[in-house]
This record gives C-alpha cells, sequence and structure tokens, in this order.
C-alpha cells in the first residue's frame, strides 16, 4: 500500500472519529448505558474499547496478547476496563484526545476502517442515530473483511455462497444467490451484526438475513 494510499485510510479514520464524537457529545447520561450491537458491551464500552484500539501501537498490541495469553476477548475486555472512565463524558474525552492518533497494531491498515464503521454502526444504531459513511472507504473495510477469517475477526465464512452487490458504490463479490444492500449494511452483516432483512435486497437478502451470527 502506497504512502497516498495510507493518508487516505487515515483522513477516514480521523472524520469519523470526529463525527462520533460529535454524535455523543449530547447525549443523555441514562443513554451511554443501551445495549449496543456488541453482545455483552453497552455504548460507554465500545467507545472506550475505540479509545484503547486508537491508543495500542504495534509493539504494545504484542506485549499485551502475551499477557492475555493470546486470547482476544481477553484482551479487549482489558482494554475497556482500563479505557472506560466511570462518567462517560470523561471517557469521550479520552477518545477525543487520541482522535487524530495513527497508532495501529501489527495489521493491515484497512482493520483501522472496520473498527471505526462497524464500531460507530454498534453505538450509533441502538441509539437511533444516522450517519452517512463514505461508501468508497466502507467498500475498502468490507473488502478486507471477506479475506479475513472469522477467527480473527473477519467475515470470509459468513459471506462464503453469496454474491455481495454493494448498491452505492461499485463493488461485487462472491457467487450465489445475490444480496444487494449499502456497502455500510454489507459490512455489518459480514462482521456478524443482526442487520434487518428488510435492508437487504435481492433474491439472497431474506435468507442471508437469518444466517448472520454475532460475533462473540
Amino acid at each position: 500500500m502506497t504512502k497516498a494510499s495510507d493518508s487516505a485510510i487515515w483522513n477516514a479514520v480521523h472524520t469519523e472519529r470526529r463525527a462520533l464524537i460529535r454524535d455523543l457529545e449530547s447525549l443523555e447520561p441514562a443513554r451511554w448505558t443501551t445495549a449496543s450491537l456488541c453482545p455483552g458491551w453497552d455504548v460507554h464500552d465500545v467507545l472506550a474499547h475505540l479509545v484503547d484500539s486508537a491508543k495500542t501501537t504495534r509493539l504494545g498490541f504484542i506485549k499485551r496478547m502475551l499477557t492475555a495469553r493470546f486470547d482476544f476477548d481477553r484482551d479487549n475486555a482489558a482494554g475497556v476496563a482500563r479505557e472506560r472512565a466511570a462518567d462517560p463524558a470523561r471517557t469521550l474525552d479520552r477518545f477525543r484526545a487520541v482522535s487524530s492518533s495513527t497508532s495501529t497494531p501489527p495489521v493491515a491498515l484497512a482493520t483501522r476502517l472496520v473498527e471505526a464503521y462497524v464500531h460507530g454502526e454498534d453505538i450509533r444504531r441502538p441509539l437511533g442515530i444516522d450517519s452517512d459513511y463514505p461508501p468508497e472507504h466502507v467498500a475498502k473495510a468490507l473488502t478486507y473483511q471477506l479475506t479475513t477469517s472469522v477467527k480473527i475477526g473477519g467475515g470470509k465464512e459468513l459471506a462464503h455462497g453469496w454474491r455481495l452487490v454493494a448498491t452505492d458504490t461499485e463493488f461485487v463479490h462472491g457467487d450465489g444467490p445475490e444480496v444487494r444492500a449499502p456497502a455500510i449494511t454489507l459490512l455489518l452483516g459480514t462482521s456478524g451484526r443482526p442487520v434487518p432483512a428488510a435492508e437487504l435486497g435481492g433474491p439472497g437478502g431474506p435468507v442471508f438475513a437469518t444466517t448472520i451470527t454475532q460475533p462473540s
């Protein structure tokens, strides 16, 4: 990946972080405990995870994996506990402080787009907050998800046997019954998030919605 491509990804990530901050600045205190799309996490937990993720460095990630005995769930839980302040406003301040960070674990840079868009929807959808995501960047995140196993957070197996077609950008993947939807909806579905059948068009849409399983 070129430096120009890296810069474009980071610009998109930073733009999304700022947009999420704006969406949460006036959130009523009681709504921070709303269950997110991540099982076991409320929206405050997801925000704390985003803070932790934005702080993670390549070397730091390796050390953390050793501490967590290579258990991703254990490491994520520790990160949330570390960054989740008693007052959600303080957690939001922490996220604001790292919103322009370019730290990343030793993985493909496209994972930063996955984190930004999927976790953004993990928070926004349960709160009833709509957001416009740039389809071309969502498609980059989706492309990465579809080449990555669910064992490490991807969606390769979930997409197997389906022809996925984005309705808002040029994106087609796979063979099988066609499923048509905006790129963000396809990204959520292939990331294991529940997606209403009404959002999925094409002959395969209704069945695809029932095959999606949420990540642990």
